[in-house]
C-alpha cells in the first residue's frame, strides 16, 4: 500500500507522540508502517524532517535509547517542574555512586562495585536501582558462588536522555558526571542526593 509524504509524516509524528518510550525506526516499520511500502531510509528522512520542524518549538524530537521520543526543551524544565505535584525521589550518594560504577564498568558484580567504591554495597541500593529498572542482572560470573553481573537498561538510557552508553560523560570530567546525575531535565522527577541510607 502506498502512503504520501505528508501522511507518512503525520503517522510517524502521531506514533511517537502516543508512545511512553523511545521508538526505533525498526519498530515504526514493523508496527504502524507495516501496511505501507516504505523503507527504513524514508522513515529516517521523515524523522529528521520532523526534528527540523520542532527545532523552534517548546517540544523537541530527540534520539535516545536507540529510538526517538518527544520531550520538552531542556531550558524550559525549571518552569515545568511546578506541574508535578509529587515530591521528587531522593537518592543517596551510595546509590548514585553504585549506578555510576555499573554504568561505566558493566557488566559488574557487587564485589566489583565494592572494590571501586571501597565500601560494602547494601542490598537496598541494588533493590532501589532494580525497582527503577535502571539496572538488571545480565548473567553470572564464572567464579565460586557465581555472583550476579549487573548492567544498565534501556530505561536507564531513556531516563538520563542518552542514546547509547558512549554518550556518558568522560570519567575525567567530574562536572559532566555530576550533571548526568543531578541535572536530568526531561522527566518529571529529579534525582537528588540524600543522606539517609
Amino acid at each position: 500500500m502506498q502512503i504520501n509524504v505528508e501522511q507518512l509524516k503525520q503517522l510517524i509524528e502521531a506514533s511517537l507522540f502516543v508512545q511512553a518510550k523511545p521508538v526505533s525506526v525498526k519498530e515504526l516499520k514493523d508496527t504502524v508502517l507495516s501496511p505501507f511500502n516504505v523503507s527504513r531510509d524514508q522513515i529516517r528522512a521523515t524523522v529528521e524532517a520532523l526534528q527540523q520542524d520542532y527545532l523552534p518549538r517548546g517540544i523537541q524530537l530527540v534520539q535516545v535509547a536507540g529510538g526517538y521520543r518527544f520531550q520538552s526543551r531542556e531550558e524550559l524544565s525549571p518552569y515545568l517542574q511546578t506541574l508535578w505535584q509529587e515530591k521528587a525521589p531522593k537518592y543517596s550518594r551510595a546509590t548514585l555512586e553504585t549506578l555510576a560504577v555499573i554504568a561505566y564498568r558493566q557488566p559488574v558484580t557487587r564485589g566489583d562495585i565494592e572494590q571501586v567504591r571501597g565500601v560494602a554495597v547494601g542490598s537496598h541500593t541494588i533493590k532501589v536501582l532494580s525497582e527503577r529498572n535502571w539496572i538488571r542482572v545480565v548473567g553470572h560470573k564464572e567464579v565460586p558462588g557465581r555472583p550476579a553481573l549487573y548492567a544498565t537498561t534501556v530505561e536507564f538510557l531513556s531516563y538520563f536522555g542518552l542514546d547509547t552508553l558512549a554518550d556518558l560523560p568522560p570519567l575525567t570530567d567530574p562536572e559532566s558526571l555530576a550533571a548526568l546525575f543531578s541535572n536530568r531535565e526531561q522527566a518529571p522527577q529529579q534525582l537528588e542526593e540524600s543522606t539517609n541510607e
